[in-house]
Order: C-alpha cells, then structure tokens, then sequence
C-alpha cells in the first residue's frame, strides 16, 4: 500500500485537491449546508478514486464485453431517468436515493469515454472509413439522444464535444469533417426550429446580443461581471463579496462559482485557479502520452476533451464568451455527481500511470 501511494503522480492529485480546496472554500462562504455536502462528495470519491487505482484497466479493456457493459449500463440509466426521474429545474435528469441525487448524464460521459477508449484504441488506423465513423457516431447519437429527451442540452453538447475531440485527434479526413460541418449545421437549424424551447433560445441571442435584456436572459451573465469586475487584485475577502452575500449572483455554487471566487480572493487568485488547472491538464497529456498503450492515452486524451469544455463553456459564461449551458467547472463547482465521476476519472489515469512501462 505504502509503494502504491509512493508511485501515484502527486502532482496530479495536488492540483486536483487544490481545485477542490478553493471550491469547498468559496461554498463556505456563501452557501455553508452545500459546504458539507460537497466535503461528504470529496472524501467519498476520493476514497472509490483510490479503489481505481488498484485496478488494472488495460487488463479490463481486453474484455469486450465489460467494456461495453459500462455502456449499455449508462444507457440503461438514462431510459429509467426518462421514465421515473423527478423534474428537477425541468429535467429528468436525476435519480433520487432520499437526500443523494444522483445525475445519470454524469455516468454516461464516464462510460462513453471508456468505451471510445476501447473503440479507438482498435480502429484509430483506419477511423477514416464510413463504417468505422458511423459506428463512433451511434455511441454517441444514443446516449446523447436520450439526454437531449430529459432535455438536457448542455449535458449533449458536452457529449458532442467528447465524440468530435476524437474524431480530431484520431486522423479523420479534411473531406470528412467538412461534411461533418455540414451535416451538423442543417441539424442545427432543425433543432432550433422544432427542438429548442424558447428559454433556450433567448440564451443563445442573449450570448450574441450581450445588452439584451439586462433584466432577464443576461442577467446572470452582467451579475457575473460585476463580481468579477469589482474584485481588484485581491478580492474583497472571506464571506464579503457583495454580488454573492447579497444573492446578486444566481448560481454561485455551480455555473457561476468562478465569478463567486474571484469576487472575494481577487483576480491573482483567479488566474492561479486556471493557472493550477491548465497544469492538471497538461499532466494529464504527459500521463497519456507516457502510457504503454492505447487504450490508456485514449482515456487520458478523453478525460481531457472533457475537463477542457467544460472549463471552457463555465468560464466562459461567467466572461460573456460562451452561452450559459449548465455545466461545472471541473472539481470547483458544487455537485456529487460530477465530483465523484471527474474523481474517478483521476483514479483512471492514476491507475494508467503507475503500470507504464519504466
């Protein structure tokens, strides 16, 4: 046990708990029942991600159907969602246990990158041919489509993304992602003509047309300007930011928790967060690329298109850069769920670390 704990990249687990520390530390302030319950998360996923590092994934992966299990599981769990989930904030999305909800899009994100970690891993040589692109798509056209039904557009987009980062990565023609681009704009207009509810809709105009209705769609996006704007260089202190105390700020534990942390530590310690987790990115690259085999660096490579979008679509919202779709700032933000998978995500790629080749 000991020699496990000696070989683990504790540069990773760092950042990784450094992220986690400013996010308990910023729910302390402003919301302290959430506080504890995301402490709870924490110490539980950190204790199932240090039951994955025991666990040697690349001999997993030779089993295809265990692979595929994990999928089929997810699928599985989103048809009950759809049928039995509470609606919550107008999604089904959440599986009630008494006071533990439990968010199945989450589990599918896990089990599709797993399985793309299989899938690519087997046919990145020849991943330009029809049949092997069709077949990727189905992976990820089914379990999208049944977030979409919850409806759960970010959630989607996020799945969208996780599926395009290895079309990219895995030596698809120019041809074929311009027809993919084409494709996927005329999909576009049928889902926003027939698909999209008006909210939504009124998100997307707002992000173009930022003095929009200040009042409304946008207000979310100018409170967190003005957190972020008022903060100076070192913030206005513990428990004092005015926007978040004030409950100027809706969703200052989760879409919004960036602005909220900016607000009362100030701007060097928002560019130290993305500082540390750019460096939690960048190990992880050096993770996958160090790794003996393919299915490790595809899961590396997977768990880093999906850190990165999400990154990239909460920061932006809180900038006015990007729409406002709902999703967590990987490890800061509150919520179980996503705490607990992007956890065992670390355990993964731990356990991919300390079984490369020396």
């Amino acid at each position: 046990m000991l020699n496990l704990v000696k070989q683990l990249n504790w540069k990773l687990n760092f950042a990784v708990l450094f992220l986690i520390a400013a996010g308990l530390m910023t729910l302390a302030s402003s919301q302290p029942d959430l506080f504890w319950k995301q402490l709870i998360f924490a110490i539980v996923g950190i204790i199932i991600a240090t039951a994955f590092v025991f666990f040697n994934w690349q001999s997993y992966a030779n089993y295809h159907g265990a692979v595929f299990g994990l999928y089929i599981v997810s699928i599985l769990l989103l048809i009950i969602a759809g049928f039995f989930a509470p609606s919550i904030r107008g999604t089904k999305g959440w599986l009630v246990f008494g006071d533990i909800h439990f968010q199945v899009s989450e589990f599918a994100k896990l089990a599709l990158i797993v399985v793309f970690a299989k899938f690519f891993s087997r046919k990145n040589i020849g991943i330009a041919k029809f049949s092997n692109l069709f077949g990727s798509f189905l992976y990820f056209c089914i379990p999208a489509g049944f977030v979409v039904l919850q409806p759960d557009f970010g959630s989607a987009l996020v799945l969208f993304c996780i599926w395009f980062g290895f079309l990219l990565v895995s030596g698809i023609k120019y041809k074929h992602l311009i027809i993919a681009v084409i494709i996927f704009s005329i999909l576009g207009g049928v889902i926003w003509n027939s698909v999209l509810e008006n909210y939504q809709k009124d998100r997307i105009m707002g992000f173009i047309f930022s003095e929009m209705d200040p009042l409304g769609v946008n207000y979310n996006v100018i409170q967190a300007k003005i957190a972020i704007g008022s903060a100076g260089l070192f913030g206005k202190g513990f428990g004092q930011g005015s926007q978040v105390q004030l409950g100027f700020l809706p969703e200052a534990s989760t879409d919004f928790i960036f602005s909220a942390f900016v607000e009362e530590w100030g701007i060097l310690a928002g560019l130290l967060l993305i500082f540390v987790f750019a460096f939690l990115i960048l190990r992880i690259i050096r993770i996958g690329l160090d790794a003996d085999n393919n299915f490790g660096r595809f899961v590396c490579l997977g768990t880093v298109i999906l850190f990165v979008v999400q990154f990239v679509f909460n920061i932006g919202s809180n900038l006015g850069l990007t729409p406002v779709i709902g999703v967590t700032f990987p490890f800061l933000s509150y919520g179980g769920s996503s705490l607990l998978t992007n956890l065992i995500f670390v355990g993964i790629i731990q356990s991919v670390f300390i079984r490369r080749s020396i």
